[in-house]
Parts: C-alpha cells; sequence; structure tokens
C-alpha cells in the first residue's frame, strides 16, 4: 500500500494517507491509483462511493456528489528502500565511501515535486560529516556509501528513513541516546554536542512530515581518521644515488589541488622552488613525511589527509578538513652537513703537477642545477676562466674544488649551497639555496708563489741591489726607477711576480712597502729585503 501526500491549500500542508487500507472514501481510494507525483486530477465521486445517503452532519449533505481537485505532490510504499541513480562517475575511482569515512559534498535537497528545501552550493560551503555512525539521517548514510570522489547521484529517501512523520522536528541523535534508560517521574539535564546535535548546518525547518527527499549530491572529498598519506611516484630517474632524509633542504615545485582537482596553489606560478628542510616540522606533517626518501628528478604524487595537514580549520583557500594534493618534482637537495663532491673524469698520463693555492688557473666549465639546467658556460663564450687559487676570486666550494688538479684533467665538482652562493643566489642567474655542478676541464696552470710573497727572485740576489736600483746614484729611488727595474728582472728570468694579479699594482705595493715615511722615495736606510729561503727573497 502506497501512502500519498495531498495538498490541502486552504492549510498550506498536505493530506497525509495510506492508499487501499480503508483510510480513505472508497472512491478517492479508487481515484487516486495510478498517480503520478506531480500529477493534477479532477475527481468527481457519486454518493455510493463517499458518504452514501447519510453524509457528514453539517459538511457534507445525504447523497451528496463530490468533486475533488487533487495534487499528488509525494508517494512512497512502507516496503520502499534508498533509492541511487549515479548519473556521473569518473573514470579512476579509486577509492569509495565506506562507513566511518569522513565526506565533503555539496548537494541540493529538493521534495519529490521538485522543490527546494536546502542547498549547501546556496551556502557556498560543503556538507561536512562522518557517514554510517548516525551524524545523518539513515537514508543518507546508506546513500552515500560507495561514492567515489567527483561522483554525481541522486539520493531518493522515503520519510521513514528521512524525517518521519514529524519531519525536520524528530529526535537528534543526542536526545534518542539520552532518553534510553529514563525513569518516569527522572528528570535529566542533558549536554549534547553539535554532531549529536544539528552539527555545523543549524537545524533544517522546512521539511513536512511524511515528506520523501530527494538529494543532488556531488562528493569532493573523503577521507578516514586512520588514514595516512598516500604516495604514487610518477618518474623516478634510473639514477638515484642519493634520498633525501630528515635534517636535508630540499628545492622543490609543486602544484597542490583538492580531491576534486580544484588548484589552490602551485610553485609554478611563482616560478620559483619551494625551498624547505624536511622532517623538522617545516612543512605540514604529510608534506614532511612525504618528501622523505625522493631522488633528484623524481615526481611523485603524495595525498595528505586532514589530520595530517590544515585539519578542520584549513588555511586562506583550502577548506576545512579537506585532503590535499600534491604533485611534485623534486629540483635538488642537500645536507647543510655535506662537503663538496669530486668526481674525476679523466687524467692525461703525466699527471704530476697538481695544482695548489696561490697557482693561476685557465679552465673551462659548464655550470648547472642537479636537474640538468644549465647555468653559464665558458664554452659557450669562447673563452677561459682565469682565477688565482686560494684569492677568492671563487666561490668556496669551487676554490676547494678545483685544488689538486692538473692541466688537461676533467672532472665534476658538485657544491652544496653553503660553499656555493647560500640562500641569496644571484639575482637572475643563479636560485637561492641552488646545489651547483661544474663539469671543469683546466686547461693550464702557472705555479704560483709561496704563500705571502706577490715577488721572488730566482737567481741570488745581488749584494748591491739598492746600488743597481738607483741607476742615477742619487741615493734615492723614486717609482718610475724602481719599477723599470722590477720589470727587467721578471723580463730577464731573474724575478717572478705573482701570476694572476696587476703587475702595476704587485711593483707599486713593493714600492710603498719600502717607502716606510711615504715621502715618494725610497732611501738606502728604507731599503729592506724579506727573507723566507735563499732563493725567495722579495722586496
Amino acid at each position: 500500500m502506497d501512502s500519498s501526500a495531498i495538498t490541502y491549500y486552504d492549510r498550506d500542508s498536505t493530506f497525509n494517507v495510506f492508499v487501499g487500507k480503508g483510510q480513505l472514501i472508497a472512491g478517492m481510494d479508487q481515484a487516486l491509483v495510478g498517480m503520478c507525483v506531480n500529477e493534477r486530477r479532477f475527481v468527481k465521486i457519486p454518493p455510493k462511493l463517499a458518504y452514501g445517503s447519510e453524509g457528514v452532519s453539517g459538511v457534507i449533505p445525504p447523497d451528496s456528489v463530490l468533486h475533488f481537485d487533487v495534487l499528488l505532490m509525494d508517494i512512497w510504499n512502507s516496503e520502499d528502500q534508498v533509492q541511487v541513480h549515479t548519473y556521473f562517475k569518473p573514470l579512476s575511482c579509486p577509492r569509495t565511501i565506506q562507513v566511518s569515512d569522513f565526506v565533503r559534498y555539496h548537494y541540493n535537497g529538493t521534495f519529490l515535486d521538485g522543490t527546494l528545501f536546502d542547498s549547501s552550493h546556496n551556502r557556498m560551503k560543503t556538507y561536512d560529516t562522518y557517514v554510517g555512525i548516525g551524524w545523518l539521517i539513515p537514508g543518507m548514510d546508506k546513500g552515500l556509501l560507495g561514492m567515489c570522489v567527483g561522483e554525481k547521484r541522486i539520493i531518493t529517501i522515503p520519510p521513514f528513513l528521512a524525517y518521519g512523520e514529524d519531519g525536520d522536528g524528530q529526535l537528534i541523535a543526542g536526545m534518542d541516546q539520552a532518553l534510553v534508560g529514563m525513569c518516569v517521574n527522572e528528570r535529566r539535564f542533558v549536554k549534547i554536542p553539535p554532531k549529536l546535535a544539528y552539527g555545523s548546518e543549524g537545524v533544517w525547518k522546512d521539511i513536512p512530515g511524511q515528506a520523501s527527499l530527494v538529494f543532488d549530491v556531488a562528493l569532493l572529498d573523503l577521507h578516514n581518521p586512520k588514514d595516512g598519506i598516500s604516495v604514487e611516484n610518477k618518474v623516478v630517474p634510473e639514477n638515484c644515488e642519493r634520498r633525501s632524509q630528515s635534517g636535508d633542504f630540499l628545492r622543490y615545485h609543486y602544484n597542490g589541488t583538492l580531491l576534486d582537482g580544484t588548484l589552490f596553489d602551485s610553485s609554478y606560478s611563482r616560478n620559483r622552488t619551494f625551498d624547505t628542510y624536511i622532517g623538522q616540522g617545516y612543512v605540514i606533517a604529510g608534506m614532511d613525511e612525504g618528501l622523505l626518501g625522493v631522488c633528484i628528478g623524481e615526481k611523485r604524487r603524495i595525498v595528505v589527509p586532514p589530520h595530517l595537514g590544515y585539519g578542520e580549520d584549513g588555511r586562506g583557500n583550502i577548506p576545512g578538513s579537506a585532503v590535499l594534493v600534491f604533485d611534485i618534482h623534486v629540483i635538488d637537495f642537500h645536507n647543510p652537513s655535506d662537503s663538496i663532491s669530486v668526481t674525476s673524469h679523466y687524467k692525461p698520463p703525466d699527471c704530476s703537477v697538481l695544482s695548489k693555492k696561490g697557482d693561476y688557473l685557465k679552465y673551462h666549465y659548464n655550470a648547472s642545477l642537479l636537474d640538468g639546467t644549465l647555468l653559464d658556460s665558458t664554452w659557450n663564450l669562447g673563452k677561459t676562466y682565469n682565477i688565482v687559487l686560494g684569492s677568492g676570486q671563487v666561490v668556496l666550494g669551487m676554490d676547494m674544488g678545483l685544488r689538486e688538479m692538473c692541466v688537461g684533467e676533467k672532472r665534476t665538482v658538485i657544491i652544496p649551497p653553503h660553499l656555493g652562493y647560500g640562500e641569496a643566489g644571484v639575482d637572475g642567474e643563479v636560485p637561492g639555496s641552488a646545489v651547483l655542478v661544474f663539469d671543469i676541464e683546466l686547461l693550464e696552470l702557472v705555479a704560483g708563489l709561496p704563500e705571502g710573497y706577490m715577488f721572488i727572485w730566482n737567481d741570488e740576489v745581488s749584494s748591491n741591489l739598492f746600488e743597481e736600483i738607483d741607476k742615477d746614484g742619487n741615493g734615492e729611488v723614486l717609482l718610475e726607477e724602481f719599477s723599470e727595474y722590477i720589470h727587467a728582472q721578471v723580463a730577464s728570468g731573474k724575478g717572478k711576480l705573482a701570476p694572476g694579479f696587476d703587475a702595476e699594482m704587485i711593483v707599486k705595493n713593493m714600492f710603498t712597502n719600502q717607502d716606510r715615511n711615504a715621502d715618494g722615495k725610497v732611501t738606502a736606510e728604507e731599503f729592506k729585503l724579506k727573507d723566507q729561503e735563499a732563493k725567495h727573497d722579495e722586496l
């Protein structure tokens, strides 16, 4: 037997009755059979199928023919169950709603006649709840089971699995529990938390008794409080010599989306990596865990449940209780305790003369990031890079990487940022906190001078050195005389200036050191040699 809801226009409420169970006059019982929701019928009932020869005292005269204008609003049967119609389902459905899952969904709630009584879309906020543990009406608890994220379905719920005879005035779950075990005349003070009352949405006040409900549901998100993170490797380089560990510093790109694909953040849109330590609480717990064990160049998807993300409150444009999906690309990582790494690829047969502090070097290099991005190349410029080793002309890591190298040798030097360009990098050229890779070929090595010397003698020093410099014999040496003499010694091979520096500046500094009273000339009394070894005397 079906139950029908028929509109009483003057009462602003429906007439609710079971059909065929003797609750109506015989003519109306017959007239309602076969009607559809929203169907309107004009029904004429003869007296013998209405109130007969007796009528209804003071209301319906005897032998009256009755006319009814009937609009069917709702229909259900006591044997009905929840009806589910899925009208969209994504191709990929790795997980469906199970009992005790927490879900976020949008819905439009209507009656069978299409009248809207509520909509989460109008509030611009999802409905967030647990499934299968009594937080929802029973029909909704059943109707949501088995849904995929992105799925859209229509759930039709008979009133005895919804708000029953009283409509939305039925007992809330907390009161249902609180009344159990009470005695007659017992008095209780009952405190009911929102989750056992009307939740974050408050109470609906527009659902009549015995109403079937239709929910058009779009599932945006689901997780279980027991969930951990989920990691899916998309691209893993074949050569993975090192994997990230707690305490490492990572540079990576990411796209951050919700489970339904809504983008909430992207490092690509800022055109810079996200740089952070991992395993030390600098990022949300789920990312701290998900970034462990990655290779340089690896791409992976990390799915983070809200209790390991931004929780019930969310942040910015991230809703509360949202599952987060991060598609990451690891650019590089290092540890603050790292030193440089040197790998020699080629050494010539004669590799006996090795570079040391003070040597003048000419070399070619390609500079790149760990992901292979080329930063600079002397080969492309068509000229060598020239430095004095140990003079601070290159970053410390490069200075270290060029030592003990012979002419013709080829090597790769990997430099962590604290031995490179640090957190600041070089604006427009080298990203901050970047690990650098230099492929080097040493082309020329000019031996430097002993530490602390800018000029040395290759032969024995003349005992009459001052007199040789003072060509005019006036007992005073001017800068011009001094410079001419030193350059002559270098040209003849008797002396040597430190390679890689401005020769005139060296000579001027040597003269200044001798000109102790700074009067622009050097006298015999001022003139002294700096002793180190017999053949290494400097002015």
